[in-house]
């Protein structure tokens, strides 16, 4: 049974077996893109196998942490108690200079301030010992 105190708790993504490395690589302050050796493909969601290919092949390496923010949408009404207190907040769809593009959030600025094609640059929030969250700012 759901609680309010359960409600007012932000969710914690839950790393599993395909998602791990990208976890602990957030941990050290990395963000780990996922390379097929067999066809090149880079990509950010974590699973076993290349969707572009089918390869198994895949490779981690860190990513530059810079791109620029392709969409955003600003969020005004908190979609639960738990985001109350943050709102308005923008959530971007960043496309990274790898190529991948990744939903975030935005931080260290006004959400009015975002742009379309402002480049950005990740931010590595920990949230506990074992989470660590990819937000972006504005590119210094």
């Amino acid at each position: 049974m759901s609680t309010f105190a359960d409600a007012a708790r932000k969710p914690l993504p839950q790393p599993d077996a395909d998602t791990e490395k990208l976890w602990a690589g957030l941990r050290d302050g990395k963000l780990l893109l996922q390379h097929c050796e067999d066809c090149g493909d880079v990509q950010y969601y974590q699973q076993a196998l290349c969707r572009a290919c089918g390869g198994e092949r895949i490779v981690h390496r860190a990513a530059s942490g810079r791109g620029q923010v392709h969409s955003f949408s600003v969020v005004h009404r908190a979609p639960g108690p738990a985001f109350k207190g943050d709102v308005p907040y923008a959530v971007l769809l960043v496309e990274l200079e790898e190529g991948p593009r990744m939903i975030s959030t935005y931080t260290g600025g006004e959400p009015g301030d975002v742009t379309f094609d402002m480049p950005v640059e990740l931010v590595v929030e920990p949230v506990n010992d074992v989470i660590s969250l990819p937000r972006f700012r504005r590119s210094r």
